[in-house]
């Protein structure tokens, strides 16, 4: 199932790199949960779809453009590590940021269960039980 997993992720990132930003909810499950820690823009635990739906709506509020790339995918067993290049164009300024992080989806059966963004690879890597 590990395999699988990254394929699931890879396929989310594909669509994520076109700029849609929606279509991969239908893989969380009805209590998922997402992190976001202090050093990230939009700090946060958002427990459930309508929370990380609210908290989706006010992330893409200010963006005219943006897109996610994974540029690197570990199997982890249930979770896959993801690192993220994340791109956007300010819908006011039309000023371009870029920001790189990791991300680790982590699945039970087929269904996301918790998305926890981490800025540092070490740090990442640790959560997922693949570093000391």
């Amino acid at each position: 199932m590990a395999q699988e997993h990254v394929e699931i992720v890879r396929g989310i990132f594909e669509r994520l790199s076109e700029g849609d930003l929606k279509s991969h909810f239908e893989l969380f499950d009805e209590h998922v949960v997402v992190i976001l820690p202090p050093e990230l823009p939009d700090t946060g635990i958002y427990v459930g779809h309508e929370a990380v739906l609210s908290y989706t709506r006010g992330f893409l509020e200010p963006w005219e453009r943006l897109t996610m790339e994974a540029e690197e995918l570990i199997d982890a067993g249930d979770t896959v590590v993801v690192a993220v290049c994340q791109r956007a164009a300010g819908e006011a300024s039309g000023a371009v940021t870029e920001l790189r992080y990791f991300q680790l989806w982590t699945f039970r059966g087929e269904k996301v269960i918790r998305l926890e963004s981490i800025r540092e690879r070490e740090d990442a890597l640790r959560a997922a039980g693949l570093a000391q």
